[in-house]
């Protein structure tokens, strides 16, 4: 073969392979988002979140997230936690919030967001992340897996490890609807056509048992809500007396089906920019 010929199949060889992965400048950002296809870390200039003294009705998960995290920021054990329960009470949000408000005393303290469908690539993302002196939470937002999901199995890179176990400053902190993170209907499903109906599902159900927190979040009552719309109007200096503020909030809810913490911030949205105040 001519070196004509060599030179053609190394140069076609070089395009093929992989980029390598550059270290990612880590004090470029408080929090990144984890990307593949190339892989990387990608600053995330602004987190959005609001303060932790705004979430209401959350109060025990709240103050047992923010002594694991403080835990885990001091250099100590900590433990991965689920937050599961219902839509629209907080759970993404209290992460967010609990990570701004110890990165003011902590300022090595980092978040990562990881999509769950990049779960099979978590690896990778780990290796960039151990050895260095900062400390990670890695995030994992609205995670489920449903039928004929074996991203499950990736998951288990951060809560076990494998044979080189988790990076010492790396803990994992997923919110879900579900407690179990599958559906109830998939577990019956699978317990009646297996040989071993334990067996079975054993290995998926259990997934939830490895996180070391589960903090529940339940549906507020009326209460809790009016006093959530009106800690963002404090807060923002929105200008509302309560007889009002009631009036149009329990109408909003009404409309919505619904009542949660989502839905108090969604009226409070429409009664700021009504009253002609930007949201900072």
């Amino acid at each position: 073969m001519s070196r004509k010929n060599l030179r053609r199949i190394a140069d076609a060889l070089e395009r093929m392979s992989p980029v390598p992965v550059q270290a990612p400048d880590l004090g470029a950002a408080a929090a990144f988002v984890w990307h593949t296809d190339p892989d990387r870390l990608a600053p995330v200039a602004r987190v959005n979140r609001v303060a932790v003294g705004l979430l209401v009705g959350v109060d025990r998960a709240r103050d047992t997230l923010i002594a694991n995290t403080a835990q885990f920021a001091r250099g100590l054990p900590a433990n991965n936690a689920l937050l599961w329960g219902a839509r629209g009470m907080g759970k993404s949000s209290l992460v967010k919030a609990v990570h701004g408000a110890l990165t003011v005393d902590h300022p090595s303290l980092k978040m990562v967001e990881v999509q769950r469908e990049d779960l099979p690539s978590i690896g990778r993302c780990l290796n960039l992340l151990r050895g260095v002196p900062e400390r990670f939470i890695l995030f994992c937002d609205d995670l489920s897996f449903g039928h004929d999901d074996a991203h499950y199995k990736s998951l288990k890179a951060v809560l076990d490890g494998g044979i080189e176990g988790r990076p010492e400053n790396v803990v994992l902190y997923a919110t879900s609807n579900r407690r179990h993170l599958m559906p109830r209907d998939m577990i019956e499903n699978e317990r009646s056509t297996a040989i071993s109906p334990a067996e079975a599902v054993e290995e998926k159900v259990s997934l939830s048992d490895r996180f070391g927190l589960w903090l529940g979040f339940h549906p507020c009552d009326q209460d809790q809500y009016l006093d959530m719309i009106r800690g963002y109007c404090d807060a923002h200096e929105v200008a509302i007396d309560d007889v009002t503020l009631r009036a149009e909030a329990i109408e909003w809810q009404a409309t919505r089906g619904s009542r949660s913490g989502r839905v108090a911030w969604q009226y409070f949205t429409d009664l700021a920019g009504r009253r002609g105040v930007r949201l900072s």
